[in-house]
């Protein structure tokens, strides 16, 4: 039998629908609840403890919203240990998870988080056990992580199965949230722990390179700009390469946000998913999005102010994907990813997908569907 640790931060990733770019702190989990965010980390690891049904698997987990609501709904009779020491969960609670369930003998803990977590995770069982994350915050930059939800599912599916899967030690990664909420991306190494492996399946870690390319740049700018037709609303997603056309367009840009504009006037900055939705509602509407340099994710990796409903609305043919082909080459054929929680926009984009690479230059690249 399969003896598989269950830690789940039900907070993780709420502060990403409503533009709050993370979740880390008590206050800021609880602004975002209260602007009306709806956590998702239980629902997306149902996706992943999902594909477990029907095989050998003993959870082990810790109370309510940390795993066990979640294991039953999934259809598991969970071992659960330990107890939340407050009204509410917090990192120290992870961390006591952690240990407890190292002490518990498990082959493997699954948890779900964001980078915040992984570091907790890091801290409190280094390489003891072999983890996986289930992707679930706003800022993903570590590589111990499955791709998607569904993904992980399938590695912890193999091993369970006796299946040869690689294990190996990734970096955990984190970002200063005050300096991300300002527009910069600060990364730091906080350690490594030990994960399995599966090409298809696992998360690289990102890569924060800036684009030097600008000529490329300008020339994709050019594309996008030429294309925009009048009383049309564009959704204008985060990035470097989204923030070029804007600046080609002499716009104020919110380069870890999203923002809306039509006629080439700046409608609203650093929208929330709600935002979105309520302003484009009944107009036309396009998509300007590009892909996480290394990783490959276009939709569900700091852009959850996307949401589901607004994706569906637009449909394929709105969705602009633009992206250098030096960044598509640094995938090494990794197909494009989404990660939404909902099934019917990953299968809506999946198959292929034309990026435009420069003016009047596209190739058509593969979306994969975990």
């Amino acid at each position: 039998m399969f003896k598989l640790g269950l830690i789940i931060n039900p907070l993780a990733g709420v502060g990403g629908s409503v533009a709050l770019k993370g979740s880390d702190g008590e206050q800021t989990a609880q602004e975002a609840l209260a602007l009306g965010a709806k956590p998702k980390a239980g629902l997306r690891t149902l996706q992943a403890l999902d594909v477990l049904k029907g095989l050998e698997v003993e959870v082990v987990t810790y109370p309510a919203e940390m795993g066990e609501n979640v294991a039953i709904q999934a259809g598991f009779v969970p071992t659960v240990i330990g107890e939340i020491e407050s009204g509410h969960t917090s990192a120290e609670d992870t961390i006591n998870a952690a240990k407890a369930l190292v002490k518990e003998n498990v082959d493997l803990v699954l948890f779900a988080g964001g980078d915040g977590t992984a570091r907790n995770i890091c801290e409190a069982i280094s390489d003891e056990v072999p983890v996986l994350g289930v992707p679930a915050g706003v800022k993903i930059h570590s590589g111990v992580y499955a791709v998607t939800p569904h993904a992980a599912g399938e590695i912890i599916a193999m091993l369970v199965k006796g299946e040869l899967v690689t294990l190996g030690d990734q970096e955990v990664r984190d970002i200063d949230e005050v300096a991300f909420r300002e527009g910069r991306v600060r990364a730091k190494y906080y350690g490594e722990l030990s994960v399995p492996q599966e090409h298809r399946y696992l998360q690289h870690v990102k890569n924060g390179v800036k684009e030097s390319e600008e000529l490329v740049l300008d020339d994709i700018a050019a594309d996008i700009i030429e294309k925009m037709e009048p009383d049309t609303y564009y959704i204008m997603g985060s990035g470097s390469t989204v923030a070029g056309v804007m600046e080609q367009l002499g716009l104020d840009n919110t380069l870890l946000g999203v923002d809306l504009i039509k006629d080439n006037e700046l409608v609203a900055s650093d929208c929330t998913g709600q935002q979105l939705l309520d302003l484009t509602q009944g107009h036309d509407c396009q998509l300007v999005i590009t892909l996480i340099g290394g990783q490959g994710h276009i939709i569900g990796r700091g852009n959850q102010q996307l949401s589901p409903e607004l994706l569906l609305r637009l449909g394929k043919q709105n969705i602009n994907v633009i992206a250098t082909k030096t960044k598509l080459h640094a995938l090494e054929g990794r197909p494009l990813i989404v990660d939404s929680d909902e099934p019917k926009v990953n299968q809506l984009l999946s198959g292929v997908i034309p990026v435009i690479t420069g003016y009047h230059d596209s190739v058509l690249y593969r979306v994969a569907n975990y």
